[in-house]
């Protein structure tokens, strides 16, 4: 009874000096290996699109680029909470809150068996400069996440991106792929034959970048490919 006490105590003093709080709202009443309390958590914007054939991501792949599954976890909007976390991932230097969401990619991942046979994850490549300056892909961060779930293997350097390209944000869904076209080289085409490969982004919006990588990805000999983001914009 002592102990617990002195370990309550530790506790609340650790609190005090550190506080650890919620990522969205900042509410304090937060488990220590959490990063959103139970009210953000039940709040995050699911899609549940990993559950169903024929969603929205896997429709806007048709007569595009051949997929076996794709899914997006969330719903992404201006001003929401996801686009609080998705900045904090992608600008604030946060990967630990993105190892976070991974997880819970993977966990959703694993409630369906439309995931089943995928053999590997494999990022999204960032430009090296931008890689550079930010300090980290966050696509292999949430691959990590993800991973740690699901036991599948990240194959980071099998898929470069050879240029760094214009902003796709005030881009239409033609001017993104133009400015995506051949911005991706297979390097390694040996390490994804004959493997059912997972391709994992923070956000879709048309597709085009996805679309870049994995037509290049499927060059490969005998390779499946499916997909799998953190969000989706609809804009």
């Amino acid at each position: 009874m002592v102990l617990n006490w002195f370990a309550d105590a530790k506790e609340s003093v650790l609190h005090l000096l550190f506080p650890h709080v919620c990522e969205s709202c900042g509410s304090d009443v937060i488990a220590q290996d959490q990063f959103l309390c139970l009210q953000c958590h039940a709040a995050l914007p699911r899609t549940e699109f990993h559950h169903y054939p024929a969603n929205p991501i896997e429709k806007m792949f048709r007569g595009r680029m051949p997929v076996v599954n794709a899914t997006a976890q969330y719903y992404f909007s201006k001003g929401s909470r996801m686009q609080h976390l998705m900045h904090q991932l992608k600008y604030k230097s946060n990967k630990e809150m993105g190892l976070y969401l991974g997880r819970l990619m993977g966990y959703a991942l694993a409630e369906t068996n439309r995931f089943r046979t995928v053999d590997a994850l494999v990022p999204l490549p960032l430009h090296p400069s931008k890689e550079k300056m930010r300090g980290y892909n966050q696509a292999m961060i949430l691959c990590q996440g993800i991973a740690d779930v699901l036991g599948k293997p990240v194959l980071k350097d099998v898929i470069i991106r050879t240029s760094h390209t214009e902003s796709q944000t005030k881009k239409n869904r033609v001017q993104r792929w133009e400015n995506m076209e051949g911005r991706f080289e297979l390097v390694k085409p040996a390490a994804i034959e004959g493997k059912h490969i997972l391709l994992v982004d923070d956000v879709i919006t048309t597709g085009a970048t996805l679309e870049a990588c994995g037509s290049e990805l499927l060059e490969a000999e005998n390779v499946q490919l499916s997909l799998a983001t953190l969000c989706f914009s609809s804009r």
